[in-house]
């Protein structure tokens, strides 16, 4: 019963207490480092719904990544602007993919099993990523070198693949 009222917080977060909540909880994730390992998930039900479960081998991580489109540098000489390619760039990843492939890349031993969202500001968006411990998974496939985020096989990454409408 407790996750339905958490949920409907989160799902509107202006209009409920998670907005001031999420004012001074920003301030202080400003501050600590990119990749930051937590003890339990700022939003329990979310990730009791996408599969973590509170026991040893299941570990969440919150992730910063910056926020906009894809910058490119402009070319210091030898075309006109319409040849520049500098405006008009879309990355191919949404910004929730990049933060499960750096939680990944930091924890080489463990499986990314999902993410969801749980804050942005002006500059940067958060992500908590549910990490799993390779050996509580029999039905990933082990030995394939990389890990399922890089391979496009979790939620966000099916999305970008156009495998989830």
């Amino acid at each position: 019963m407790a996750y339905k009222y958490m949920a409907k917080a989160w799902r509107r977060p202006e209009s409920s207490y998670v907005k001031e909540l999420m004012q001074e909880r920003l301030m202080l994730w400003r501050r600590q480092e990119a990749i930051l390992r937590l003890d339990k998930p700022t939003r329990l039900d979310r990730a009791r719904r996408l599969g973590y479960k509170g026991k040893p081998g299941y570990i969440v991580v919150r992730v910063r990544v910056r926020r906009g489109g894809l910058r490119k540098t402009r070319p210091k000489m030898g075309r006109s602007q319409k040849r520049m390619g500098v405006t008009k760039y879309k990355p191919a990843k949404s910004v929730r993919l990049i933060a499960e492939e750096r939680a990944g890349k930091r924890f080489p031993n463990l499986e990314v099993l999902n993410s969801y969202w749980v804050g942005e500001d002006g500059r940067s968006q958060w992500f908590e990523v549910m990490l799993v411990d390779k050996t509580l998974l029999p039905e990933i496939e082990l030995g394939k070198g990389r890990g399922r985020a890089h391979r496009g096989l979790t939620s966000a990454g099916r999305k970008v693949r156009g495998l989830r409408s």
